[in-house]
């Protein structure tokens, strides 16, 4: 709820609470009436404001962004006017102006417990929804009068606590001697999917080898919404029990001839049973987590794999008879670790996101125990936020780190005893920066990045420019600094294309 609420004339504590309380019921209202809810209260002699606001997840809404906070005159909304100063039901038509899309507007008076208006519930749906309405059951029409005055009651329990209400969600409403009146044709369908063929409508819940008798039962038992995910059959369903009190033209003595348990303050109730069916959705899910378990378990035998190549190169190098042999060799075993880095974070999460933060922590480790020379004091030091990057692009950064932080510690420190190395990220929304920076004995007067040799700049070039579309920059600086930036791609994996 909008904290302008505590601004309006005349809002008692009691009146906000039971505002906060109506508020929680607005999301199954909007759901099931398809519609818009918003809620408005007088803000002052001149304006009126929206405190809360619910869009349907059964239609697309009417209003595309929040309300909340909007402040109208009469002469924008005569309706909430209306209805905040008399205290009566209004309808009309209204026209949105942003898109001139025709809608009808009802608004119904909030009252405490006391019956003064401290508030105005408008209902607003499109025209053409507003027909099919019109045509549906009258039973259907009945029930959400009945949810209607619960909410504006402030007597619908539970219903905070219930998840959404789809297009494609079923209903049936029971009534107080648990027969049931009417089945809308989505909840038909579905139930002709686990053998009822015929006509369901004047057969008790009862009858059903369902769980809908139970359902409804708890429901009106407890008065307040209960929500089950249930199992029919080989279908996984989840329903909703809403209870809906009946106070229109009931007898006296309706008690006697009710025979669901109630609470002694409530009149009987009827029950609006709702049916989403989860089965596509549970199994899609299950395919994917043995998709992820089998990625996982690509990614452990990968980086296995790697690490046996590594072992096999290590023992070439110790038998190695020339210097430059070994170093060729370590600078492919630090190259080859650098992916196996990715892998392992892959082997152990779901997620192909992986924090490259985390992974140029684990290369400077490596760094530590394989590559730095132990008569040497060089640190290296890791600064900047976390920074999430997709798989691919993730490798390529890895590689890319791996090669600078090697040429800092080979080239850089040749005829010192030693120094520091940074690695710092910079999280620039959609694009990330990476900043190597050594205090080595900087770049040759003569150097040109075009015309070296190193196979490591080399393969950053490549990595930087092709894999992750970006840019890098190298230039002394007390030192050498290497910048390198790229965008962050959209998608994640979508945009990881080989050419043809």
């Amino acid at each position: 709820m909008d904290d302008v609420v505590y601004q309006c004339d005349g809002l008692t504590e009691g009146d906000i609470a039971f505002l906060q309380k109506v508020e929680h019921d607005l999301g199954i209202l909007a759901d099931i009436s398809r519609s818009d809810v918003l809620m408005y209260t007088q803000l002052s002699g001149v304006y009126a404001t929206v405190i809360a606001q619910a869009r349907p997840h059964s239609i697309a809404p009417v209003h595309a962004g929040s309300l909340l906070g909007h402040m109208v005159t009469s002469a924008e909304q005569p309706l909430v006017w209306r209805t905040l100063g008399r205290g009566r039901f209004s309808q009309g038509n209204l026209t949105l102006i942003s898109n001139e899309s025709p809608i009808v507007q009802k608004v119904y008076p909030i009252r405490n417990a006391g019956e003064k208006v401290i508030g105005a519930l408008s209902i607003e749906t499109n025209l053409l929804e507003h027909e099919r309405h019109r045509r549906r059951s009258r039973v259907f029409q009945q029930a959400l009068r009945l949810l209607q005055q619960m909410v504006l009651r402030g007597q619908l329990e539970g219903a905070q606590n219930l998840s959404p209400f789809g297009e494609h969600d079923g209903v049936i409403v029971i009534d107080e001697q648990k027969r049931i009146q009417y089945m809308s044709g989505i909840a038909t369908n579905l139930y002709r999917k686990i053998g009822y063929v015929e006509s369901l409508a004047g057969k008790r819940v009862s009858s059903l080898k369902t769980a809908d008798d139970n359902l409804a039962s708890i429901a009106v038992e407890k008065g307040r919404c209960i929500e089950q995910e249930v199992q029919e059959g080989n279908l996984i369903w989840i329903k909703k029990a809403i209870p809906l009190a009946t106070w229109e033209n009931q007898p006296a003595n309706w008690q006697r001839f009710l025979s669901w348990p109630t609470r002694n303050s409530h009149p009987p109730y009827q029950v609006m049973l709702t049916i989403h069916d989860e089965t596509q959705a549970r199994y899609r899910q299950r395919e994917l987590e043995v998709k992820s378990a089998m990625i996982q378990e690509v990614h452990h035998r990968v980086k296995n794999n790697l690490q046996t190549i590594v072992a096999l190169l290590r023992m070439s190098a110790r038998r190695a008879s020339s210097e430059e042999t070994r170093q060729a060799l370590q600078e492919g075993i630090n190259r080859i670790m650098s992916v196996a880095v990715i892998h392992e974070f892959l082997s152990y999460q779901e997620s192909q996101v992986i924090n490259i933060r985390e992974v140029s922590q684990r290369i400077i480790n490596q760094m530590r125990q394989g590559v730095l020379d132990p008569e040497k004091h060089i640190r290296l030091d890791l600064h900047g936020p976390n920074v999430y990057l997709p798989a691919r692009q993730a490798t390529a950064c890895a590689m890319v780190i791996n090669e600078l932080l090697q040429n800092a510690v080979e080239h850089g420190y040749e005829r010192r005893s030693g120094g520091t190395v940074s690695v710092q990220f910079a999280d620039e929304g959609d694009g990330v920066t990476i900043t190597i920076q050594d205090d080595g004995v900087g770049l040759p007067a003569d150097f040109d990045r075009e015309q070296a040799e190193s196979l490591g700049l080399q393969i950053v070039q490549t990595l930087v420019e092709h894999d992750l579309r970006g840019e890098f920059k190298l230039r002394g600086n007390g030192g050498v600094q290497a910048v390198v930036s790229f965008p962050k791609l959209i998608g994640g994996e979508v945009l990881w294309n080989e050419p043809e």
